[in-house]
């Protein structure tokens, strides 16, 4: 989109009316796909943050997925994103910190979110390779999201949160060489979506979605297309994922989830004080190598050949086969 069609837009907004005139429209990145842009406005009074989507009837995808299904999971991700900051986003506070919406518009196979620009309230750092003292404030803001909406239900989300969650990813299911972990797909997502308790999950929860103050104490997140209900160990495990090297995962396994159900327990006495910590954390943690092992059968379907399939992630995933072999289904309500 043009920035003269992006001021024309703006300008038409009332509830920007008092932040003074377009100074300078920056891109800050395109969108995966090429499907818009991510843009900061700066006005005379304020910065703001511009996420434009602008969806074409297909897309050329770099690792050949060019299907209706890959684009109607796009569509309905960004409808998604809209209604998260047009319902959820006043609703929660400094301990899961999001974006601020000013405003969503729709019109036709185009979007706007125009929101708060989280680098002027002092969540000023991106990072792809943080410290341990970045990843524990990220672990907070999990915890503190995951406790704020358990057992919370919406029909303006995805009904199951997460990219990669089966029922929108039949194609790569369908090509996935790895016959155990695909024979055994649909009972692992059964067991993630049964757990007694399920909460509201972001879905797309890499480092790269968060931002940090400067002393790297506190986190926000942004990249809500993915937000929908579930267990929060997909988040877990996808967050380590991300953040944490594959050569040191193995020895980081244990403070990230020990750190985490810490700042679980804290987080739910103050949310939700009603729930007992102890009977959900002795749910869940057994499920952080099953939802491992949801998000493998995704990379290994998408693209076999990718850095998060290695030796770790191989042994995590035989662990979780191993796991639900072992026990007796039918604890899962399946």
């Amino acid at each position: 989109m043009q920035n003269t069609e992006i001021q024309t837009l703006l300008l038409q907004q009332e509830e920007l009316s008092h932040l003074g005139n377009i100074e300078t429209i920056e891109l800050i990145q395109k969108l995966w796909s090429d499907y818009g842009e991510l843009l900061r406005v700066k006005l005379s009074n304020k910065s703001i943050i511009v996420k434009y989507i602008k969806l074409p009837h297909l897309s050329k995808h770099r690792y050949g997925w060019n299907t209706n299904i890959s684009y109607k999971r796009k569509l309905n991700s960004y409808k998604v994103e809209l209604n998260w900051y047009g319902s959820f986003s006043k609703a929660i506070d400094e301990r899961c910190r999001i974006p601020q919406v000013i405003k969503t518009i729709q019109k036709e196979n185009e979007f706007f979110i125009i929101m708060e620009d989280l680098k002027e309230s002092g969540y000023e750092l991106t990072l792809l390779d943080p410290s341990q003292e970045h990843i524990a404030s990220a672990l907070s803001w999990l915890a503190n999201f995951h406790a704020r909406y358990m057992c919370e239900r919406s029909d303006l989300i995805w009904k199951s949160g997460t990219y990669w969650h089966l029922q929108t990813r039949p194609d790569e299911l369908e090509v996935l060489q790895d016959k155990e972990l695909k024979d055994n797909a649909t009972l692992i997502d059964e067991v993630l979506k049964n757990t007694k308790y399920q909460t509201i999950v972001h879905g797309d929860a890499k480092v790269a979605n968060f931002c940090f103050t400067r002393d790297g104490t506190k986190a926000a997140a942004v990249d809500f297309q993915y937000v929908g209900h579930g267990c929060g160990m997909k988040d877990l495990a996808y967050f380590m994922s991300s953040a944490v090297e594959p050569e040191r995962c193995e020895q980081m396994q244990e403070y990230i989830l020990d750190s985490y159900f810490i700042k679980l327990k804290k987080a739910l006495s103050h949310y939700q004080p009603n729930i007992d910590s102890i009977k959900l954390e002795q749910e869940w943690r057994p499920l952080f190598e099953v939802a491992w092992a949801d998000f493998q059968r995704f990379v290994k379907g998408w693209n076999p050949n990718h850095y998060k399939i290695n030796p770790y992630t191989d042994s995590i995933t035989k662990k979780a086969l191993k796991y639900l072999d072992s026990s007796n289904p039918a604890r899962f309500d399946l």
